[in-house]
């Protein structure tokens, strides 16, 4: 995955914008960065007054959320020979949310069952 520039280089880059030292094209030629990455700057920089780079990815919240493990616990506790396919079906059915029967069993290991 390709990493972001500096905030140094940015920084520098919009203190020649500032000052006129050139136009996108030279700001792009005399940094060696290319021609996007000076549009796209200084696109950011005045719709938000910002020179960080946008943070990349972020944290996902989990589909199955820890007040969901126990009613899934309840569940196999209630009938311990149910299949994964029919877990998942219970849990859209009575929580609403459609998950994987991949993601089923990494649910049974933090509550620490064996399906």
């Amino acid at each position: 995955m390709p990493v972001s520039y500096s905030g140094d280089l940015r920084r520098r880059v919009i203190k020649a914008w500032e000052a006129k030292e050139g136009s996108q094209r030279q700001l792009a030629e005399r940094f060696k960065v290319s021609l996007s990455f000076v549009r796209n700057l200084l696109r950011h920089y005045r719709q938000s007054g910002q020179i960080e780079a946008k943070q990349r990815g972020g944290y996902q919240k989990p589909t199955i959320q820890d007040e969901h493990l126990t009613t899934i616990k309840s569940w196999v506790e209630e009938k311990n020979d149910l299949l994964l396919s029919e877990l998942c079906d219970r849990f859209a059915k009575d929580i609403g949310i459609r998950i994987s029967i991949s993601t089923m069993p990494k649910c049974s290991r933090k509550i620490r069952l064996t399906l």
